[in-house]
């Protein structure tokens, strides 16, 4: 793994730039033989990346986030599970982040167990699996998570949300030549595009109800589509707060 290092930052720059360089040294920091691989996932240890990130910044702090009412770590919706939240504050910057608790097939996990039904293509039906009641374990490492994804907003280890296999500094050349483009195909039209927008145009939970109550019969004979109207709705339920 390469070390930090910390950049040369001129005197005479401002607090922006400042942090543009930093954010770019840390993006650009190959974390990749410290990230674990689970169904096809990469998942970098709180433990290296705080490590790194206070490599960077001695004076970084990090919160976990309770509920105001509870007075525990997390927060839960009955309905559609529980999540957590972490802040970050480094350099008069505070970055929030927010994470749900999850098994491992990443579905949302609640107080209680509860049962869904999945599409199997090989018997060509319907069958039932059930999500176990989330503990404390789940909930421990969740937060953790969330704290190393909330890191990655200042740039550590952001390539990995985004899918790249290593970072990208920007610096490579091409000889001064411009790359080729390559041919895009035309992906086949979604017919499930109109439902998936009117989903995404709700900016209400009433109206989400309103809109999800019209199309239940599509919407429980389709997971995904079930999953966008879930999502969405927690997305709402944040904005509210």
């Amino acid at each position: 793994m390469c070390k930090f290092q910390k950049p040369q930052i001129p005197a005479n720059a401002t607090a922006d730039e400042r942090r543009k360089i930093l954010f770019d040294a840390l993006y650009a920091l190959d974390l990749n033989d410290k990230c674990e691989k689970y169904n096809d996932l990469s998942y970098l240890s709180w433990a290296n990346a705080w490590a790194e990130f206070k490599s960077a910044y001695p004076s970084a702090i990090y919160s976990i986030k309770k509920n105001p009412t509870t007075g525990l770590p997390y927060s839960v919706d009955p309905n559609i599970g529980i999540i957590v939240f972490t802040e970050v504050t480094v350099d008069e910057i505070t970055h929030e982040m927010w994470l749900p608790v999850m098994n491992s097939s990443n579905k949302a996990m609640k107080l209680q167990p509860y049962s869904y039904q999945v599409y199997d293509k090989y018997k060509k039906q319907y069958i039932e699996k059930t999500v176990e009641a989330a503990t404390m374990f789940e909930i421990n490492k969740t937060i953790m998570r969330c704290l190393v994804k909330n890191l990655a907003m200042f740039g550590l280890g952001l390539y990995i949300y985004t899918g790249e296999d290593v970072p990208n500094s920007g610096d490579e050349q091409n000889n001064g030549q411009q790359p080729e483009t390559p041919a895009v195909p035309q992906a086949p039209a979604d017919p499930l595009a109109p439902i998936k927008n009117a989903i995404n145009s709700m900016t209400d939970i009433n109206s989400l109800m309103g809109l999800y109550l019209d199309h239940q019969n599509e919407v429980e004979g389709n997971p995904e589509i079930k999953a966008l109207f879930t999502q969405r709705r927690q997305q709402l339920q944040l904005i509210k707060k």
